[in-house]
C-alpha cells in the first residue's frame, strides 16, 4: 500500500515524541475499511483490500515513507494534574495532505506498547473500537468536526481486561493529534526551546493567521465553544473531558466512554469512570472554559510581559461563555426552526428543555419530530407541552420544516444498539455494526420501514446506563 506522506512533526525537537514502531499483531483481519476517507487522503482505494491492507492497518507492515512515532503530553485528568501522559497505546504513522488541501494525521491506536504506557499493554479491544469507529462517523456524518476512522482490523490475538476479550485496531484520521496537554507539558518543565517550537508548529499547521501566542488562544477557544454547542445540540457526553482529550485543532477526539442522551436529563452523566459527574451533559461548557484557562496558563511562558499577558488571557477565557451561548442558541434555534433566533427565543428553547427534563422525553426524537404527533407522545404532561406548541407554532420561521430537517438528525449511535453491535462482534457477527454503521452515516435521510427502528429510544430494559473506556 501506499500512502503519501509528508510530515512535520517528526521534524520537531526529539523531545516531542519517541521513535515508535507498532507492535506486530498475529493474524490481522479486516473488519472495515473507510473507502471514502482513504480516497480523501490520497489512498487508492484498489489497495484496500486483501492481506496487505490488514497488516498496515494492525501495524505489521509500516509503508514506505512513514516516521513512526509516539508523542508525548501531559494533563488535568478529573482536575488532578498529571505531569506524565502520553500516547500509551498509539502510534503516528505519519502525516498526509489530503486532495482537499489539508493536513491530517494517520494513526494507529490499539498498536501496542511505547515509553507512555504506564504499565499498560498498548492494546485495545474489539468493542471500544467499533465504539470509536460508529461514533466518529456518525459524527462526521452530523457536520462535527472529529477524528475520524479509516480503518478497524482484528488482530488474531485475545487482551486482558475483567476478562478475556478478542483484540483490535482502529486507524484514526485526524488534522492532528495535538492536544491542550501538550502545551503543558512543556510549560511545567520550563522547556521553552519545545514550547516555542510547537506554538509555531501549531499556528503554522491550524491558524496560519494568527500572530502569536494571544491570537492562537482566541482561536482556539472559539473553536472549542463552538464544538461544545455542536455537543449539546445533539445530546452528547463525551465523558472524558480531560486536558489530554482537548484538541488543539478543534476536533473531537478520544471516544472512550461516550454517550448520546436518550430520555433528556441535563445531569445525565454515562462514563463509569466520572464518579461525581464532572462531566455531565450540563457540565462540559464550563470545563469548556476551565480547559480554556489551562491552554492559556501553557501559554504564558511565551509572553515577554507576563503579568500584561495575564491579564490579557484571563479575559480571552472569559469571552468563552459568551461565544458558547452565542452558538448554543443558533443551534437549539435551529432545532426549532428558527432561522435567525435571538435572546427573546431563549426562555422557548429552555422552556422545551425542562418539559422535557420532567417528563423524561427522548431527546432525539423531540426535535425530530416536532411538528409531528409523535413529538407530543413523548410527554407525560400533554397540556404542557400544547402550551408550549403554541407559542413554538407563532415563532418558527416560514420555511422551518427545512431547517429542521438540516438541523435535526433522525438517527444517532444510540447507545444500546451500540452495545448490541458490539456484543454481537465479540461473538463473531459483524452483522449488526454494519447495519448501524449504514444508518448512523446518514443521519438525516428520511426513516424507511427498514430504519425506522435505529431511530426508536430505548425500552426500560434496554437502557445503557454506563458507558467504559475499554483500558
Amino acid at each position: 500500500m501506499k500512502i503519501p506522506f509528508d510530515n512535520s512533526y517528526a521534524k520537531l525537537p526529539s523531545q516531542m515524541f519517541t521513535a515508535q514502531l507498532p507492535t506486530p499483531v498475529k493474524d490481522p483481519q479486516i473488519i472495515v475499511i473507510n473507502a471514502e476517507l482513504a480516497k480523501l487522503v490520497g489512498i487508492d482505494p484498489a489497495m484496500l483490500t486483501g492481506d496487505s491492507a490488514a497488516k498496515v492497518f494492525a501495524g505489521n507492515h509500516i509503508p514506505d515513507g512513514a516516521a513512526p512515532l509516539a508523542q508525548v503530553y501531559a494533563g488535568h485528568q478529573f482536575g488532578n494534574w498529571n505531569p506524565q501522559l502520553g500516547d500509551g497505546r498509539a502510534i503516528l504513522l505519519g502525516e498526509v495532505i489530503g486532495t482537499d488541501g489539508i493536513r491530517r494525521d494517520i494513526q494507529l491506536k490499539g498498536s501496542g506498547p511505547t515509553p507512555y504506557s504506564r504499565s499498560g499493554d498498548g492494546r485495545a479491544w474489539l468493542g471500544p473500537v467499533m465504539r470509536e469507529y460508529l461514533v466518529s462517523e456518525a459524527m462526521h456524518a452530523m457536520c462535527v468536526p472529529t477524528t475520524r476512522a479509516l480503518a478497524a482490523v482484528t488482530t488474531g490475538e485475545p487482551v486482558y481486561r475483567e476478562e478475556i476479550l478478542p483484540g483490535a485496531v482502529i486507524t484514526r484520521v485526524a488534522q492532528s493529534h495535538i492536544r491542550v496537554g501538550t502545551f503543558q507539558f512543556f510549560a511545567s518543565r520550563g522547556d521553552m526551546q519545545a514550547l516555542q517550537a510547537l506554538t509555531d508548529h501549531v499556528i503554522a499547521r491550524h491558524y496560519p493567521e494568527a500572530g502569536g501566542p494571544a491570537d492562537l488562544l482566541d482561536m482556539v477557544i472559539a473553536r472549542y465553544a463552538a464544538l461544545i454547542a455542536k455537543w449539546m445540540g445533539l445530546g452528547f457526553i463525551h465523558g472524558v473531558m480531560n486536558t489530554d482529550n482537548v484538541s488543539i485543532a478543534g476536533e473531537t477526539i478520544d471516544y472512550g466512554p461516550c454517550a448520546f442522551i436518550d430520555d433528556f436529563h441535563p445531569d445525565s452523566v454515562f462514563s463509569a469512570i466520572d464518579q461525581y459527574g464532572r462531566y455531565a451533559y450540563s457540565n462540559q461548557p464550563g470545563i469548556g472554559a476551565w480547559n480554556m484557562a489551562q491552554f492559556a496558563t501553557a501559554l504564558i511562558p511565551l509572553m515577554p510581559d507576563r503579568d500584561k499577558a495575564i491579564a490579557g488571557f484571563t479575559a480571552a477565557v472569559h469571552r468563552f461563555p459568551d461565544l458558547y451561548e452565542a452558538a448554543w442558541l443558533n443551534i437549539f434555534g435551529r432545532k426549532l426552526g428558527i432561522a435567525a433566533a435571538d435572546e427573546d427565543d431563549r426562555d422557548l428553547i429552555t422552556d422545551l428543555l425542562d418539559l422535557m427534563t420532567k417528563d423524561g422525553a427522548d431527546f432525539t426524537n423531540v426535535f425530530a419530530n416536532l411538528g409531528l404527533q409523535t413529538a407530543r407522545d413523548q410527554f407525560i404532561d400533554r397540556d404542557a407541552f400544547d402550551t408550549w406548541h403554541a407559542r413554538w407554532v407563532l415563532r418558527k420561521s416560514p420555511d422551518a420544516d427545512a431547517i429542521m430537517a438540516a438541523a435535526n438528525p433522525r438517527i444517532i449511535p444510540r447507545n444500546h444498539r451500540v452495545e448490541e453491535a458490539i456484543a454481537a462482534g465479540r461473538d463473531g457477527n459483524l452483522a449488526p455494526f454494519h447495519a448501524l454503521l449504514k444508518v448512523v452515516t446518514q443521519p438525516y435521510a428520511p426513516l424507511t420501514d427498514e430504519t425506522a427502528t435505529f431511530a426508536r429510544a430505548p425500552t426500560k430494559d434496554e437502557r445503557v446506563t454506563r458507558t467504559f473506556c475499554g483500558t
